[in-house]
């Protein structure tokens, strides 16, 4: 927010609490609560524009009216928050009362108004103790995300570390993990994995289709020709994941969490599936001594 603008965005279909508000927040600029703020407001009379109107602009604080032609009561909050989960959300409320008070800010609110006992100073109060609530949520929320990437980031290498010195496919195979044996590859791989999951997340969010499943199943067949590991598989993971956390928002670092999930699981099933392949073409081969005929 700009030190000298808050943009309201109102979603309100009732005429008088359409003034009242437009003018309360006009005659802010004679409240010292404002400290220099003004307060430009975009007004929509339904749920369905004010979604329109958050793709397109950004504001800083919305005052919501929870009964509009095409939504009614706390569902009206409810879908709202849905769709924006780091703008405060003010509701308007006829009358005080202190389970429905409750109710809205368990549902996510940041704020209420009541519009029959409102002036401008009162107004005003609302929207910057609403504004310090949604910051203070971000904070703690963003604390609770970073706690949990921790705990995941050291699960993994709890895994990695927990893994015997040589592994099953290492035994039978005489191969070492990947990453001390032959690291320029390793590198090679935490690139391509990396790719992969960016491509994941465009996907997702995009609705269009990288076909991650077969980039994934060469990739699992190429660690397979590796002689690779489950626990190759992690290590990969693991760093591609701290890398891509490292510097990013905390919504995105989560994202990288959640979809790695799913590839680490795919990708470990295609290895599993090509040493299952492997190991039935060596049980097809016949190994009888070989017998000379005439």
């Amino acid at each position: 927010m700009p030190n000298d603008t808050c943009h309201v965005l109102l979603i309100e279909d009732k005429l008088e609490n359409i003034e009242l508000l437009q003018y309360l927040l006009f005659q802010s600029q004679h409240s010292s609560l404002a400290k220099g703020l003004t307060f430009p407001i975009t007004c929509v009379p339904t749920l369905k524009e004010s979604l329109t109107s958050l793709e397109v602009h950004k504001f800083d604080v919305i005052l919501l009216d929870l009964d509009l032609p095409d939504s009614k009561g706390l569902e009206t909050l409810i879908k709202l928050r849905k769709k924006v989960d780091n703008i405060p959300i003010i509701v308007e409320m006829n009358e005080q009362r202190e389970g429905a008070v409750v109710e809205c800010f368990r549902l996510g609110a940041d704020g209420y108004l009541q519009i029959k006992s409102l002036d401008s100073n009162l107004l005003i109060y609302e929207i910057r103790l609403g504004i310090e609530r949604q910051k203070y949520r971000s904070k703690i929320n963003q604390q609770q995300e970073e706690i949990r990437q921790a705990q995941e980031f050291a699960d993994l290498d709890d895994l990695i570390k927990s893994s015997k010195e040589t592994s099953v496919t290492a035994r039978l195979f005489g191969a070492y993990p990947l990453q001390e044996s032959l690291p320029d590859v390793f590198e090679e791989l935490v690139e391509t994995y990396g790719k992969l999951l960016d491509l994941a997340l465009e996907q997702r969010m995009f609705k269009v289709d990288y076909n991650i499943s077969e980039e994934l199943r060469m990739l699992g067949e190429k660690l397979g020709f590796l002689k690779a590991s489950p626990r190759d598989t992690i290590e990969i993971h693991t760093k591609v994941l701290k890398e891509k956390s490292k510097n990013a928002p905390v919504a995105k670092a989560q994202a990288y969490v959640a979809e790695g999930r799913l590839m680490i699981l795919e990708l470990m099933g295609y290895l599993a599936s090509f040493y299952r392949k492997y190991y039935i073409g060596l049980s097809n081969i016949n190994l009888s001594p070989r017998k000379d005929y005439p």
